[in-house]
């Protein structure tokens, strides 16, 4: 068989297999261009079956481009909480706002302007005009690109621009005429249910018998695609700070930076603990220079506050990064008796941590630089474009971190401009947190820490 009638021998079967085994879900329910972008951006990075319940409460929340575009910030972050990428949210709210004002609400239909929308990249952008519009228009991806290296025994790599190109036109010239919508989401499916990325289920694959890289037995090392990136280690210590007096039952917590890592969202003060020597992971601090350091952190930032005890261990994983946390639960304390020993205490672990740093960055031949690219799971949307990438390209590195806290020491107040607040549980539902800090407040006011003790 020829190129051509295997390409056919795709289309049609494929498409066939698509009308009767599509799933039901609730973006496909309604031809609404608004819909289709949304769970799109929703997708990228996430599951589907996570995304559901996210997106039947967003759009309940943002029926429309204009609801969403003139909603408050904190309350779009409230309702994406658990997702992650929270950068996506934010460049979602802001194209709504372009889509209000050069578009008058309406989602435009030129491919041009359709990129030209925030955090919008060449997938994404492909599969608004496909699904929403029915334009012949590829709408590649990870699953994709899994799909069409196997069927037609592709060995470029797929981490390349130069093989996304490729992938790009095979995929334009597979689409039948007029069918671009049911096409393309055809193929999203049966990456995401049959061509999947450790087991693929070939026996029931609708296109098995012209797959060139089944027949040539590749099917489990296909794609080719280089290895990212491991993320990088940071050992940081958190504090659960529990007032007392006015403060009694609440926990004292903080607003990030309007930019860079988690912009804006809230969170429980923590800091950096001494970095790990290059290519080595960052192990636990011991207690006594871990609580120290802590309690010097919030000392810094006007707070007086003792740790007393190791609550938990928790973890956080972005795209190129590792947050190991150990949580303590401290005590606030009267500031005019206590500040001048925690100062003292703090000073001796701030030494430390200094001499710890500078070991490292002299152990290193060259500074390490956060990963360009984000990892692909398998059955998860990617969109390698810089707006999606923005969120956690401004993260600092260990040593710059240090500095940061280091300096602040010697500052009264709130020495790094953030705005801290006592919060209560009934203050959840309106405050937007990362969903580790999520579950570490939750936990805390459920009561899960209250067994630990010294």
């Amino acid at each position: 068989m020829g190129l051509l009638e295997q390409k056919r021998h795709f289309s049609v079967n494929l498409l066939d297999w698509y009308m009767v085994n599509r799933r039901d879900l609730p973006w496909r329910r309604h031809n609404n261009p608004y819909f289709t972008w949304v769970s799109e951006i929703m997708l990228q990075q996430t599951r589907v079956d996570t995304v559901i319940p996210y997106f039947n409460r967003f759009i309940g929340n943002f029926p429309t481009v204009q609801a969403l575009a003139e909603a408050p910030e904190e309350e779009v972050l409230k309702n994406w909480e658990g997702l992650g990428y929270y950068s996506r949210a934010r460049n979602l709210q802001a194209a709504a706002r372009q889509v209000m004002e050069l578009h008058g609400g309406e989602m435009p239909q030129d491919k041009q302007a359709v990129f030209a929308l925030k955090g919008v990249g060449p997938y994404t952008a492909g599969a608004i005009l496909s699904i929403a519009f029915n334009q012949p228009q590829p709408a590649v991806d990870g699953n994709v690109m899994r799909v069409l290296s196997r069927y037609f025994l592709i060995d470029e790599d797929i981490m390349k621009g130069s093989t996304r190109v490729l992938m790009e036109e095979l995929a334009g010239e597979l689409i039948p005429e007029g069918r671009a919508r049911d096409f393309n989401q055809a193929l999203m499916e049966l990456g995401a249910l049959v061509c999947t990325p450790k087991a693929p289920h070939c026996l029931t694959c609708p296109v098995m018998e012209q797959c060139s890289g089944r027949i040539a037995g590749r099917e489990l090392t296909l794609p080719v695609k280089t290895k990212a990136k491991p993320p990088r280690p940071e050992q940081r210590l958190v504090a659960i700070v529990e007032g007392r007096g006015a403060h009694r039952g609440r926990v004292l917590v903080r607003q990030r930076p309007a930019t860079g890592l988690l912009a804006r969202m809230w969170e429980l003060p923590h800091v950096l603990a001494a970095p790990a020597a290059a290519g080595k992971a960052a192990g636990p601090l011991a207690d006594e220079p871990a609580m120290a350091l802590l309690a010097g952190s919030l000392w810094a930032e006007g707070f007086a506050a003792r740790p007393e005890v190791l609550a938990t261990h928790a973890e956080h994983v972005f795209s190129h990064i590792v947050w190991s946390l150990q949580v303590y639960k401290c005590t606030e304390q009267d500031q005019s008796n206590e500040l001048p020993l925690i100062a003292a205490e703090a000073r001796a672990a701030y030494d430390a941590q200094a001499a710890a740093r500078d070991r490292s960055s002299s152990a290193s031949a060259a500074p390490e630089s956060d990963a360009t690219h984000l990892s692909e799971p398998g059955t998860l949307h990617a969109e390698n474009n810089a707006s999606f990438l923005s969120e956690e390209s401004e993260l600092m590195s260990p040593s710059d971190v240090s500095d940061s806290a280091l300096s602040t020491m010697t500052l009264t107040g709130k020495g790094d401009g953030l705005t801290y607040c006592w919060i209560g549980p009934e203050d959840m539902d309106k405050m937007a947190f990362p969903n580790i800090f999520l579950k570490l407040i939750s936990s805390y006011f459920a009561g899960a820490y209250d067994q630990v003790n010294d």
